[in-house]
């Protein structure tokens, strides 16, 4: 706006000037003329430079006009490119999610093929088993009511051996996978932390002597002083054609150890009629008791139980003379006490009660000759009797299963029994008690159908099972293993413990010709 204003003053200035001149022609040369020419002048030179001010005024005001619109449009660009970015990375998402979509559609498809096909399998096997079922109900109309009740209980009793094997198989994994290291911990440590030598302490029944002249005088003039000295002390004297030696015999171990030691003694002093053997007796018996007490009072000591009843004091002591399988069933009772107490301690339990338990549970092993009943119900009877308690009690009672363990003491007495009776050298039987009990490991196992051949291995501790494979299937061999241990354990006894294996194997033979 403000340069049409200037262009116009211009104009009107130079029409002015033209004006001017024009009159000064026609008027002629004079001083007024000259002096109007001047003004003239002057009102152009002033008009032009107004119109130069005008025209700079012009251009700064169009520059800064110019410079705030590039401003404007700059900022405007600037959103708009904002805008844009914006709808880009909109695009970007919306593309991400489509393929995301797209994916989830694939999947969604190949699933749906693959249940299609596994649909049309069951189809499949469904008419199969129709066709089956249509088959078994024609040959079940054909049966009468006890050929049908047969079948269908040999098809439940199938099943449920299936699932027994099943349940068997899962509980002994799970069992495995969570107690397995815990308890080997456990037991090496116990094991390691009780480690014992073992001599095989087993009763001594022939006594030494000096010459065979001694013989006819401990049998007497027409044999009064042998029958004085089976009467005094309650015991059989073996006397034969064995050089230099005399057996004795006796249900009681503490009743035989009194008598060797009152044959010792007569033999040693020479003097043997009937009042010599019944005060050699009394001595005998008055240092047997000592022993006892003291072995008993030693024993509590070792196994740190200060507070038992002095009749089971001296009922433990009478195992110093009590032997299982050559092993001393006193040592035997302390090493489980230790053993027990050990393993209760990594449990995190008091080991006491565990102690205590392990120290007395061959208790009734002093006095089993005499009462009728397995030693286990024995002891625990005299546990009860002398004011054990019930934990205790039930832990003694239930070391060889006679009753089923139900608390973790209990358990600890039966793993450290099976420990200290497993050590090697720690027990030994005679050749005939070992060949019979090797041969009805056998016997028990070949009485189950389906089984071909059965070894009894190391040294009893393995019963390997080969059972014909198509009798027998995978399902049945576990079950077989787990019946076969069961029956070992109600109708055996043992020491340690005996693994069971079934063996079924299957061969595919052919000839190339």
């Amino acid at each position: 706006m403000s340069v049409i204003i200037a262009v116009v003053l211009i104009i009107v200035a130079l029409a002015a000037g033209a004006l001017v001149g024009f009159l000064v022609c026609r008027s002629g040369l004079s001083n007024n003329a000259k002096h109007a020419m001047e003004s003239a002048e002057r009102t152009m030179a002033d008009a032009e430079k107004q119109a130069e001010d005008l025209k700079r005024e012009a251009l700064i005001e169009a520059k800064d006009k110019a410079i705030q619109m590039r401003s404007e449009a700059d900022k405007e660009i600037n959103e708009r490119r904002k805008e844009v970015k914006s709808l880009e990375n909109r695009l970007m998402q919306r593309e991400e999610s489509l393929d995301k979509r797209l994916e989830s559609l694939d999947s969604r498809e190949r699933q749906l093929s693959s249940l299609s096909g596994q649909l049309e399998k069951r189809q499949h096997d469904l008419e199969g088993a129709e066709s089956e079922a249509h088959e078994n109900l024609e040959r079940i109309a054909r049966m009468n009511s006890d050929e049908a009740r047969a079948e269908l209980l040999a098809r439940v009793k199938g099943d449920v051996v299936r699932e027994e094997a099943r349940i068997l198989r899962e509980s002994e994994e799970q069992t495995k996978a969570e107690a397995d290291k815990k308890s080997r911990e456990i037991l090496s440590l116990a094991i390691q932390r009780v480690a014992a030598d073992h001599t095989a302490g087993h009763t001594v029944s022939t006594v030494t002597i000096p010459s065979d002249d001694v013989k006819g005088r401990i049998i007497g003039r027409e044999g009064r002083n042998i029958r004085s000295f089976e009467q005094i002390t309650g015991i059989n004297l073996i006397i034969d054609d064995t050089p230099e030696a005399v057996v004795i015999s006796s249900f009681d171990p503490v009743r035989r150890e009194i008598g060797r030691i009152t044959l010792e003694n007569l033999i040693a002093d020479g003097r043997i009629h009937p009042a010599r053997i019944e005060e050699t007796f009394n001595k005998a018996t008055d240092f047997v008791s000592q022993q006892v007490q003291e072995a008993g009072d030693q024993a509590a000591f070792d196994a740190g139980i200060h507070d038992l009843h002095p009749e089971l004091i001296r009922t433990l002591g009478r195992l110093k003379y009590r032997s299982s399988y050559g092993q001393n069933v006193l040592n035997h009772s302390l090493e489980v006490a230790h053993l027990s107490g050990v393993m209760a301690s990594e449990l995190g339990l008091d080991p006491l009660p565990a102690k205590r338990a392990g120290l007395l549970h061959d208790l009734g092993k002093a006095v089993d000759h005499e009462v009728e009943g397995s030693h286990a119900m024995i002891g625990a009877d005299l546990a009860r009797r002398f004011g054990e308690s019930p934990e205790i009690v039930h832990a003694i009672e239930a070391h060889h299963n006679d009753v089923a363990p139900a608390t973790v003491v209990a358990v600890l007495v039966q793993a450290a029994d099976a420990i200290s009776a497993s050590r090697p050298g720690a027990r030994r039987e005679s050749i005939e008690s070992y060949i019979k009990r090797l041969e009805k490991l056998e016997a028990i196992a070949n009485a189950y159908k389906g089984v071909e051949k059965t070894y009894a291995m190391q040294a009893g501790r393995e019963v390997r099972v080969m059972v014909e494979p198509n009798a027998i299937s995978d399902n049945e061999a576990v079950v077989l293993a787990h019946d076969i241990a069961k029956q070992i354990e109600e109708e055996m006894e043992y020491p340690g413990q005996i693994k069971v294996l079934v063996i079924r194997e299957s061969r595919a033979e052919d000839f190339a010709k």
